[in-house]
């Protein structure tokens, strides 16, 4: 299907991008408990018991946003995304597109590095905790444009992403 035949987003598709975005928070938030516990077992010291459980849910919640951008891709695949603001100038549309490509990227990315941290090397580690500075920024542009269009240009696209299409 193409990108432009959807009407609105559906409410699975809003679902899945606010359970994906609320998994990311406490991704980015509690990320840290991940390392205190592995530095732990490098040390051979007890990690607390919140850096364990925190680190536990860090694993699970990353293998739920890889299996969650899996469905929204495919959702959005078949079902398309509706059309941007008829007023969006053309590098607008662009750097939308560029901007959603990058965070399925990342939403990739990220969860394949932590597992390969977890089960082939801690080389790996190193290059997962470098998308935490990248998703703040992708975060940062996500959300002052979705206000700019809010606000400045009042053209219905944050709505898009709270009310499911009719």
């Amino acid at each position: 299907m193409n990108d432009q035949q959807a009407v609105g987003y559906s409410t699975l598709q809003i679902a899945l991008h606010w359970v994906i975005a609320a998994l990311v928070a406490f991704q980015l938030f509690f990320g840290e408990g991940m390392t205190n516990v592995r530095d732990a077992a490098e040390e051979g010291t007890t990690p607390s018991g919140v850096d364990f459980a925190v680190s536990v849910g860090h694993y699970w919640f990353g293998i739920a946003i890889l299996a969650l951008v899996l469905v929204r891709l495919g959702v959005r695949l078949t079902q398309g995304v509706p059309p941007g603001p008829v007023a969006s100038p053309t590098w607008m549309d662009w750097a939308a597109r560029l901007m959603h490509w990058a965070f399925y990227a990342m939403l990739i990315a990220m969860p394949v590095l932590g597992l390969l941290t977890v089960y082939v090397s801690d080389t790996f580690g190193d290059i997962h905790k470098l998308g935490k500075p990248v998703f703040i920024v992708l975060i940062a542009v996500h959300a002052l444009a979705a206000v700019f269009h809010q606000f400045v240009k009042r053209d219905g696209t944050l709505r898009r992403m709270l009310v499911p299409a009719r």
